[in-house]
């Protein structure tokens, strides 16, 4: 493990480029301040409130989005929230989100998520997931005090080694998570120590609520990952349920390498580069997502990516590595290095087993050169692909993949 001073540099270099200008704060104030005079002048018992990171003092210098809570007052726990969260907006002209309640998105130089919530005071009073937001803000801010730039390092690593995110299409490590774990553990530097001694199934129990028993009485859909960290605010719930072992072991090896050899690059995100992964014989693909709301979108880029590996292994080219990457601004990257670049012309057909009759004559009808070998018959027939750009060529056209991807181009 490397000295402490020499972490502790390659950690000032890499905040010094993610801490976040003055005049984003400012404008995110200004911001909050409309939309509490319109809640005043409107009437309305609700109070908006800074949410996310911004709230937290976890803000990074290359995020856009803000969240605004306005939290309503529990008299309108039967009402339509999202209604009386869009005539209060009206000036500012949002767009609606859909989602398990309605939120809406201002964009200026900032892009504003405003989410309706409830004013709960505790956990048996919400009336939707989102509810809960707010205490995520509280509990970090009475016990996360002064750790705002561990988080902000914390987030940018996981940025950087590929696990940050909850999303279905990312799998990794929430913000929130890393709250939980940063206040945990007091730091960026003692979760990284404290992570290579992690095993599968490692439980974070913050107020030791299930006193060492949270695999137990947890739900078993909530504790399949490799990660259990408690919600403090939802004990009755995994906010790590999200990580993969993949993930969770990539983590492990980032923080692994860190600390023995600390560097500013390991908080600053890789490009993919398509002409270098050319030179070692990948496929690369530019594919463009379809609209809608990103997880989805996130989801179905996912899938068509799959879809490309699995099938360059089903017609025997096998896939020797393979990734991808989505900037959610710009098109995502598929990559894959196959193990074969060129198959025989020819291919051998299995068929039925020779005692078989009426099917062996079925198959001798359907292919003209057939023989037979250890008690079966098989047909040689012409290969239809013999290269994995030919193939990849024919797979982006198929449905399954344009029904998930809006355009694609091999690079």
């Amino acid at each position: 493990m490397a000295n402490a001073k020499a972490i502790k540099n390659a950690m000032e270099e890499a905040l010094a480029g993610i801490k976040p200008e003055k005049t984003k704060v400012m404008e995110a104030d200004e911001f909050l301040k409309k939309v509490k005079g319109r809640i005043k002048k409107l009437k309305i018992s609700a109070r908006a409130a800074a949410g996310g990171s911004i709230a937290k003092g976890t803000f990074l210098k290359e995020d856009h989005d803000v969240d605004v809570f306005v939290k309503f007052s529990l008299k309108y726990k039967d009402k339509n929230l999202s209604k009386l969260l869009k005539k209060i907006l009206s000036p500012f002209k949002p767009d609606t989100i859909h989602g398990s309640r309605d939120y809406f998105s201002v964009k200026n130089r900032l892009d504003f998520e405003i989410i309706p919530v409830l004013d709960i005071k505790k956990p048996e009073d919400a009336r939707n997931v989102t509810d809960f937001s707010p205490l995520h803000v509280d509990w970090f801010l009475k016990n996360g005090k002064g750790l705002g730039d561990d988080v902000r390092l914390a987030k940018k690593f996981c940025k950087a080694c590929n696990v940050y995110g909850a999303e279905s299409y990312i799998q990794g490590f929430s913000g929130h998570v890393l709250d939980i774990l940063i206040a945990y553990y007091k730091g960026f530097v003692p979760l990284l120590k404290a992570s290579l001694k992690w095993k599968p199934k490692e439980v974070i129990d913050f107020y030791k609520i299930h006193k060492g028993r949270a695999l137990f009485e947890l739900n078993k859909s909530k504790t399949q990952g490799s990660l259990i960290v408690v919600d403090p605010v939802q004990p009755d719930r995994n906010a790590a349920a999200a990580v993969t072992e993949e993930k969770f072991n990539a983590f492990i090896e980032s923080a692994r390498k860190f600390l023995k050899n600390p560097s500013s690059s390991f908080f600053t995100e890789k490009k993919i580069d398509k002409e270098s992964l050319k030179k070692k014989g990948a496929i690369v693909l530019q594919a463009e997502p379809k609209k809608g709301k990103e997880d989805i979108a996130g989801a179905k880029l996912m899938k068509a990516f799959e879809f490309i590996g699995k099938s360059l292994d089903n017609f025997g080219f096998g896939v020797k590595k393979s990734g991808w990457k989505w900037d959610k601004k710009k098109n995502a990257v598929f990559w894959a290095i196959p193990k074969l670049n060129k198959l025989p012309a020819k291919l051998e057909w299995e068929g039925p087993p020779l005692h078989m009759e009426n099917r062996v004559k079925e198959f001798k009808k359907k292919y003209k050169k057939t023989f037979k070998r250890k008690g079966r018959i098989y047909a040689e027939i012409k290969r239809k692909h013999t290269t994995p750009e030919s193939l990849v060529k024919e797979l982006i056209k198929k449905k399954y993949f344009t029904d998930r991807v809006k355009k694609c181009s091999i690079y």
